[in-house]
């Protein structure tokens, strides 16, 4: 499951966001490497998912950060 809301990010302890996140970055690499091969993404959409999740957790943590 590569979707994110920003409620389930909430939800998440610092060490869970930072787990999550490298496990979608993992994921992300993947995806990068089958486009780059040439191959037809097994599913279009994952790519975008994946980049906003990223996204999400990052702007979560800085905000948590700066409180």
């Amino acid at each position: 499951m590569t979707h994110l809301t920003a409620r389930e990010i909430d939800n998440m302890s610092l060490e869970a966001r930072k787990k999550r996140l490298n496990e979608l970055q993992e994921e992300m690499l993947l995806l990068r490497a089958e486009q780059a091969l040439g191959g037809s993404a097994s599913n279009p959409g994952a790519y975008k998912q994946v980049k906003r999740s990223i996204a999400r957790l990052k702007t979560k943590m800085l905000e948590s950060r700066q409180e």
